[in-house]
């Protein structure tokens, strides 16, 4: 059952022009194709406004701030709008307490008059919500009033900022919504727990963009191009999942290999050892855009996390783009699920010698047949797949 001509509503935890694109930017543009979507942007706070005040994305916004704009943008997709609140306050740093829940009701309902304007002026009168792990504002459904409200978990709480308050408001929220929808059997479980209405939908890649990676014509990416091959290649961040002792053993026993991280730095969870290896190049945040030439100039593409309860609810997005690439994947053992979506297109490997014996496997026998097994694979996980399921199942609890 398709979920077809209703208006949507995705508070999301990102901004709609973000480097990095996240999943509630895919499944928004997808439902897009047939239902009327608006995103509203990651609101920014007196502070960022000021941080900010000569940045391009404050350009962008800043027209919408004020209370007698529309507060809409619009995208590339005709049924895909924005909604650009005003600035809230910055709250996070009150300690968790009756003072930061009422500083918290005032900035969510700065957010929610804007929703509620932009869609009466557009003459909606019935919506579905998605909150898509947007935990810093939990009550939004409360004071919108949807027909439905979806909680989409993406990931694990782990970082301090977001745990501060964060679990207070994620509990609440998985249990006032009519329906949760997690992207790994782990937070799916948990979840469960709290709230009947419980589903998993996996995370998935973006074909059109990642396949671009097996252009003939593209090129490597600059800052790959002049590196010694074979180059080991990693694409996310560089934070406290990854499994560190692991990396480092592996890059010291194979230093014929050029091993390339890519994405922010968390310099307080990565070793400065790393950085002074002479066959690792950590080159920092790549353009989405530029990502697959990234990608085309890795032979083998590395998911190299520590095995831990935070990684086993981790789906990452990154598999599957690497798959639609048809690159060679070795990952650790961190969440056996992965086996569940990739069949034997990739390789699992726990420990630095295993890691080593499967990288050097993977350029060895790389071959036509197994890159058409992975980008076989990869159309099986796509965004629109992945929409469609969503889709379908708020469609069920609507009738």
């Amino acid at each position: 059952m398709s979920l077809k001509n209703k208006v949507i509503v995705i508070l999301a935890n990102t901004r709609f022009d973000s480097a990095i694109r996240a999943t509630s930017l895919f499944v928004a543009r997808n439902l897009a194709k047939n239902n009327k979507v608006y995103f509203i942007d990651y609101p920014f706070t007196l502070k960022d406004y000021f941080t900010h005040r000569s940045s391009i994305e404050l350009k962008v916004r800043k027209p919408k701030f004020s209370l007698f704009s529309d507060g809409v943008l619009d995208t590339d997709i005709d049924n895909f709008k924005v909604i650009i609140a005003p600035p809230v306050m910055p709250i996070n740093f009150l300690p968790e307490g009756p003072i930061f829940r009422t500083a918290l009701i005032a900035n969510e309902a700065i957010i929610s008059k804007r929703i509620k304007k932009v869609l009466k002026n557009a003459g909606v009168k019935e919506f579905i919500l998605i909150n898509s792990f947007n935990f810093h504002y939990p009550n939004i459904a409360k004071l919108t009033k949807p027909i439905l409200s979806v909680y989409q978990c993406v990931d694990p709480m782990i970082v301090p900022y977001d745990m501060k308050h964060g679990i207070i408001s994620e509990n609440n929220l998985v249990k006032e919504s009519d329906l949760v929808i997690c992207t790994s059997k782990a937070l799916y479980n948990e979840k469960k727990t709290q709230n009947p209405n419980t589903y998993f939908v996996p995370n998935a890649a973006d074909i059109e963009h990642c396949s671009k990676a097996l252009n003939t014509g593209l090129p490597v990416h600059a800052k790959l191009k002049d590196l010694p091959k074979p180059i080991i290649g990693y694409l996310g961040t560089l934070e406290r999942r990854m499994d560190y002792p692991l990396i480092l053993e592996v890059v010291k026993a194979n230093p014929e290999k050029t091993f390339v991280l890519a994405g922010p730095v968390w310099d307080n969870h990565v070793p400065p050892e790393l950085f002074k290896i002479s066959n690792v190049h950590i080159i920092g945040p790549i353009p989405y855009d530029e990502v697959p030439q990234l990608v085309k100039g890795f032979d083998v593409a590395i998911i190299p996390f520590k095995k831990d309860e935070v990684s086993a609810t981790i789906f990452p997005l990154k598999l599957f783009e690497y798959l639609c690439a048809g690159k060679p994947v070795v990952v650790t053992d961190f969440n056996p699920d992965l086996k569940d979506y990739t069949a034997d297109t990739i390789t699992y490997a726990g420990t630095p010698a295993l890691f080593t014996a499967a990288l050097n496997d993977a350029i060895a026998t790389n071959s036509s047949e197994k890159l058409a097994a992975r980008t076989a694979i990869a159309k099986l996980n796509t965004w629109e797949k992945r929409s469609e399921d969503i889709g379908e199942i708020i469609s069920k609890h609507l009738s």
